[in-house]
């Protein structure tokens, strides 16, 4: 491999970078503002359920029960109602998402050693939302029970209430369980595969349109070279994202990066090498500007955004699923990302994902370099 070709074909290939806007502005600005746009918008938090009230009772006791929904951070009363028709009007229109229904005779119930019925209505069109939203309400309600109950017992004598049981939880790596801390790292992953990929898919392609690729054949210079020629360019650009994105998730939201930033970079060139040569192969095959932008998109942002972990968890999909997310080379990097930011952990732990990482990367450019070869013999 002759070092000096590789660098003309670089060099040749940076300059059509800078000069081209638009190449420029999807390698850096595009994934800045996805990275952005999702990482505020996409959120998997349940906060601030919208409430309707109907409290028949209009008793301390029932306001009470409604205090702790309105103090909870989980819960925002929107208003009080006094009939059946307004609470369906509301969860119909969006204005509330879940409607409490206190019984008139709520108080007697409860003096009377009797089970008190509390009636939850919940608008079930998100049904991940609507789970949530109850097990919350659920909480709130057993707390009160509890509370309810051990002043019921102090008033009939001077006993102490004990409680047997008593839970603290202790939260590992996301103590304060927000979203965010795992859905950006999951971000950087499943944009840079397909920013990278969308790049260099138009490399080879665009040479064939415009017919300087039979010019780029006809020259001294070998596949290898033109092919390593062409990605390093887009490599130093895939760094350079890399490095706002991380820099973006530090100090726009604040993610915790607990591990080895050398290590992080590290991966992600082994990963960036993959994807790039992915493009470059895609590329290769179609020779079309246009069939290549649409099948990089296919192969890299459906795979990566459903069957990586990265919103949905690998171990409830069907079996068949599962062994075809093994396919995904997000899979493994969006594995290591989560480690290195929020477990803080290394390649004692992360070396299998690693591994197949590299893998990947030669696989790719193994079969990149003979595509090329192929297509360049009579």
């Amino acid at each position: 491999m002759n070092t000096r070709r590789v660098r003309a074909v670089a060099r040749k290939e940076f300059l059509h970078i800078l000069r081209d806007p638009r190449s420029l502005g999807m390698a850096i600005a595009i994934p800045m503002l996805m990275l952005l746009l999702f990482g505020f918008a996409l959120t998997l938090d349940v906060d601030h359920v919208p409430l309707v009230v109907w409290d028949q009772s209009h008793t301390p006791d029932s306001r009470e029960l409604v205090s702790h929904f309105a103090g909870s951070p989980y819960f925002s009363l929107v208003r009080y109602i006094d009939n059946e028709r307004d609470m369906d009007r509301a969860i119909d229109s969006g204005e509330a998402l879940m409607g409490l229904v206190i019984p008139y005779d709520f108080a007697r119930q409860l003096a009377t050693d009797t089970k008190a019925p509390l009636e939850v209505a919940i608008s079930g069109v998100d049904s991940n939302t609507a789970t949530i939203a109850l097990g919350y309400a659920d909480a709130i309600m057993e707390i009160y029970s509890q509370k309810w109950m051990i002043r019921r017992i102090g008033r009939l004598g001077p006993m102490k209430v004990r409680i047997p049981l008593e839970v603290r939880g202790r939260v590992w790596f996301n103590a304060d369980l927000e979203s965010k801390n795992y859905i950006v790292p999951g971000l950087i992953a499943v944009i840079m595969m397909v920013i990278a990929a969308m790049l260099t898919s138009l490399c080879f392609a665009r040479e064939w349109e415009r017919g300087t690729m039979e010019q780029l054949i006809s020259t001294p210079v070998q596949g290898s070279e033109l092919i390593l020629g062409k990605l390093i360019p887009y490599f130093a650009v895939g760094l350079l994202d890399m490095v706002l994105a991380v820099l973006l998730g530090q100090f726009m939201f604040q993610i915790p990066l607990r591990g080895n930033v050398a290590l992080l970079f590290g991966v992600a060139s082994i990963f960036l090498v993959g994807v790039l040569t992915m493009g470059i192969l895609i590329s290769i095959v179609t020779k079309s500007q246009l069939l290549a932008s649409q099948l990089a998109m296919t192969t890299t942002f459906l795979p990566a955004f459903l069957l990586s972990g990265f919103i949905f968890a690998i171990v409830n999909m069907p079996r068949p699923i599962q062994w075809i997310t093994y396919l995904v080379p997000a899979r493994y990097f969006i594995g290591i990302l989560k480690g290195i930011y929020l477990k803080g952990v290394g390649l004692e732990i992360l070396a299998m994902d690693t591994i197949l990482l590299i893998v990947f990367a030669m696989t790719m450019v193994f079969l990149a370099q003979w595509k090329f070869k192929k297509k360049l013999t009579p």
